[in-house]
């Protein structure tokens, strides 16, 4: 079994509770979750194979891998929703998870899809904030069968935001969206996290997405982290920038990938 320690991880999507491990570390020393020799079978097939990963406190990470390579079982374990791994697993501190699909409670307004779980003296007037802060305060009291993909994509990011996380983990989130929202998305992300500076986990099938957003692209192969590009460039980024350009096509090149494709 993997050895977990110091997390308090926030199961938002699903059950809206919340489950916790103290040990007595002190918090703020060292990266915000380390990874150590992890791994996770499924019968006879090892999805994960010794993975080693440290991801620093306020450090946008981005993980990259061929579908069924094991970037969201990666994601899952570290948020303490996929159990029987192997290895050392530590985050320090307290953890939110935002997925493909929103995965709001039709029958709770906005606001209560946002308090879900809250435990903190003021939870409506933490939400309240939470989704002013994603330019959703107009839409509190609006049903999520009403709400755009965009807007329903907003709502989790203040849901998992609210909880004021130190390990952020972004399952996909941006991939059911059209282009134009993706865009605003993405500004929306970067601009919560410079305030919030969590430390940030994306999982993604978009290498420009990944080198648009994140300080360190990673790429998930055969159950390890194969490769790994720092992205030093200041953002707001520009597709077109040479520098740019010049790890995307090293990124695919890792991934197998051809430049017409940019995918995977």
């Amino acid at each position: 079994m993997a050895t977990r320690t110091a997390r308090d991880v926030t199961e938002t999507p699903e059950t809206g509770t919340e489950a916790g491990i103290e040990t007595g570390i002190e918090k703020g020393t060292g990266p915000v979750a380390r990874i150590r020799g992890l791994g996770k079978r499924f019968g006879s097939r090892a999805v994960l194979d010794g993975v080693d990963l440290d991801i620093e406190r306020g450090e946008f990470v981005a993980l990259l891998g061929r579908s069924g390579s094991g970037k969201s079982t990666l994601l899952r374990v570290l948020a303490g929703l996929d159990r029987g791994s192997t290895g050392e697993l530590r985050v320090d501190g307290a953890v939110a998870v935002a997925f493909q699909e929103p995965r709001l409670v039709p029958w709770k307004r906005v606001l209560d899809n946002v308090t879900l779980g809250l435990r903190v003296p003021d939870p409506v007037a933490a939400a309240g904030k939470a989704l002013a802060e994603v330019a959703l305060t107009g839409r509190r009291d609006a049903w999520p069968l009403t709400l755009s993909g965009g807007e329903a994509q907003r709502v989790s990011l203040a849901r998992a935001l609210v909880r004021n996380p130190d390990l952020l983990l972004l399952d996909e989130p941006f991939s059911a969206l059209d282009a134009l929202t993706r865009i605003n998305i993405h500004r929306l992300v970067l601009d919560l996290w410079a305030r919030h500076r969590p430390g940030v986990l994306l999982v993604t099938h978009d290498v420009d997405e990944a080198l648009l957003l994140a300080d360190r692209v990673l790429v998930l192969d055969e159950g390890r982290i194969a490769h790994q590009s720092a992205v030093e460039l200041p953002r707001p980024r520009r597709r077109d920038d040479p520098e740019l350009t010049a790890l995307r096509g090293t990124l695919l090149a890792r991934l197998g990938v051809t430049p017409e494709e940019g995918s995977i």
